[in-house]
């Protein structure tokens, strides 16, 4: 009996890393995705700021002031699109990780199910015997 219940508890806890380690990779791989995105984000915001603060210094007049006032309107305007389109795709990331740690979830509770069931099926079958 004690042997049975040992190795009950062995199949338990390796199945219990098992899933624990996948749902580390899934969540890690997620996270790398998103910090991908951002600092894809961030390089390109850097590069536009500074083209435009290069431009700000060389501006000598009034109609320079001018366009680089426009220039600017029409890059924050730009800079607020951008932020949004990452924000909907981290979000989806965000979301397909959840997904895939969900479904994850769901594999780990039916393993657990089976595993405590079957015992008392068979159990059951002997006793009807």
């Amino acid at each position: 009996m004690t042997q049975q219940l040992n190795n009950q508890l062995f199949a338990f806890t390796k199945q219990f890393t098992d899933s624990a380690f996948k749902a580390q990779s899934l969540a890690l791989k997620g996270l790398e995705t998103v910090a991908e995105l951002q600092l894809k984000a961030l390089e390109e915001q850097s590069k536009i700021s500074a083209e435009f603060v290069a431009e700000a210094m060389e501006t000598r007049d009034v109609n320079g002031l001018r366009s680089l006032w426009e220039k600017g309107t029409s890059l924050s305007r730009d800079n607020a699109e951008r932020s949004v389109a990452v924000s909907q795709e981290i979000l989806a990331i965000t979301q397909k990780t959840a997904e895939s740690l969900n479904a994850l979830v769901q594999e780990q509770r039916q393993a657990a199910n089976d595993a405590v069931t079957a015992p008392v099926v068979a159990a059951a079958k002997k006793a009807a015997k």
